[in-house]
């Protein structure tokens, strides 16, 4: 596809042959004009309901119909669209709504009954089925009016709505499209909740590139395995822990050999996964992504560079300024650690209803008015690929030295002991800090791991203790919820 560096209206990107697959479902396949259609009917009953413009509309679903076509609906009725992951519960949903000041809330019988009388305060209406009204032709506003705000968890605190434009879906679109090199006939298996940025982008890069989506809510990794099979996906994308799960499955011919690409973000590959995905998708390209959801994403790694480079993150996507600032807001050299910050069309509105932390977030950065400062730090090597050190956050610093927790989970994992690894700084009042690894195996296996820790790693990076457990905790989005192990262990210190 050509690269299109005009913005239009995020409904625009429905971009498929009329009569071409667009929306897979388990017993059907809507083509581009049918889900051109049906975005429109569903846009002109959102503007029949008499909200303002502006208004913000929430929905809170599994992967339905409505669930896929809202992103596209909602903008076109002159709405903001407010995705809710399904995985949350009543009490999370209602702070969403109460923060965004929604006017509606789109969901279905079994989460509406799990609804408690004062989650729907300020008026929301509450639908658990769509309408059809008048079709709406495509929009026209302008690329640089507000058209979703996604709700990102972050490390600490309640979550806090990312405001993002047209334009800024726009260009996410068209870049995800491009450097993935989608076609129109791929079929991308959705497996990402839509709440999440980059599961939200599957639909938008997809029909922005005349491919279908066939969106599915898992219960097992079998399910996915199953799914690939049915629906002969070319494309699948995941975090880490799904990669984990997903490599422990047996995967039959006809579920490998449809694969054409696999794309990760939420999280560093390791080169363990590297290895496994390669070995058991030989013919498939890799793509390792980083991004943030207030820029959505900043970097992507070409399959041609994985094998050599598994501990990169790549160069800037397209429409991405991507540079590495220090702390005095000038550019690190090359091989100097500093802060990724990430300036261009791709840069959100900033935080909802929250200016102090948008003007925290949001500041000016060299040639540009603004930018979003990450809060990452990565380095730039002389090849000119980036690689992640760590969140400023999260660093480990033992007598003096700077760990990033990356790099000890990565030596934990490497010798296939454990499963999954949480490397976590905890106050020790002889280094300053020390390392605690929070393991998903068998701890049987603690006296081997130890050995060859020892040997592999220098003392200041050797873990202080291990805490074994059958599975680790994940967030709504699947990925390893770090936050809530941090709390957890800081808790136990402090109650010793």
């Amino acid at each position: 596809m050509t690269l299109d560096p005009t913005a239009y209206p995020i409904d625009h990107v429905l971009r498929g042959a009329g009569d071409a697959p667009a929306l897979i479902e388990r017993d059907a396949a809507l083509t581009f004009a049918a889900v051109e259609d049906a975005v429109g009917r569903l846009a002109g009953w959102l503007a029949g309901l008499g909200f303002a413009p502006g208004d913000r509309v929430a929905s809170w679903l599994p992967k339905t119909r409505a669930a896929a076509l809202m992103p596209l609906a909602a903008p076109r009725a002159g709405l903001v669209h407010v995705p809710v992951n399904p995985l949350l519960k009543r009490a999370q949903v209602a702070h969403i709504l109460a923060d965004s000041g929604a006017a509606m809330l789109l969901t279905h019988g079994p989460r509406a009954a799990t609804l408690e009388p004062g989650d729907l305060a300020g008026g929301v209406r509450l639908f658990t089925e769509v309408g059809e009204g008048d079709a709406l032709p495509r929009s026209a506003a302008d690329p640089d009016t507000l058209a979703a705000i996604l709700y990102t968890s972050g490390s600490t605190g309640r979550p806090k709505g990312v405001m993002l434009s047209h334009a800024n879906l726009w260009f996410g679109a068209i870049s995800v499209a491009e450097y993935l090199r989608l076609t129109p006939d791929d079929r991308v298996l959705a497996v990402l909740p839509f709440s999440f940025d980059y599961g939200q982008n599957q639909l938008f890069s997809t029909w922005a590139a005349g491919g279908a989506v066939a969106p599915l809510d898992y219960l097992t990794p079998r399910d996915v395995v199953k799914a690939v099979a049915r629906v002969g996906a070319t494309t699948l994308a995941g975090v880490p822990p799904l990669w984990t799960q997903l490599l422990a499955s047996a995967w039959p011919e006809e579920a490998i050999a449809p694969i054409r690409r696999l794309t990760n973000s939420g999280g560093a590959l390791t080169p363990r996964l590297v290895r496994g995905l390669r070995e058991r998708f030989p013919a498939a390209d890799l793509y390792a992504m980083y991004g943030l959801t207030e820029a959505f994403r900043s970097t992507y790694l070409a399959p041609a560079l994985i094998d050599a480079h598994p501990d990169a993150i790549g160069r800037a996507i397209p429409f991405a300024e991507v540079m590495v600032l220090r702390p005095d807001g000038m550019r690190a050299a090359p091989g100097e650690p500093g802060e990724l910050v990430h300036a261009g069309p791709l840069v959100a509105q900033g935080y909802w209803r929250d200016a102090e932390r948008t003007a925290q977030r949001f500041r000016p950065a060299p040639g540009w008015p603004r930018a979003v400062w990450s809060g990452d730090t990565v380095v730039e090597g002389t090849d000119g690929l980036l690689r992640f050190v760590g969140r400023d956050d999260e660093m480990i610093k033992v007598a003096g030295n700077r760990i990033s927790p990356q790099e000890v989970e990565e030596a934990v994992l490497s010798g296939g002991e454990a499963r999954e690894a949480v490397a976590i700084g905890v106050a020790d009042e002889a280094q300053g800090q020390a390392i605690v690894v929070v393991l998903a195996g068998d701890p049987a296996q603690e006296p081997e791991l130890r050995a060859r820790l020892k040997r592999d790693l220098p003392n200041f990076m050797q873990p202080a203790r291990f805490a074994w457990r059958e599975e680790l905790p994940r967030n709504a989005n699947g990925k390893l919820d770090r936050a809530a192990l941090r709390r957890e262990l800081l808790d136990k210190d402090m109650t010793r």
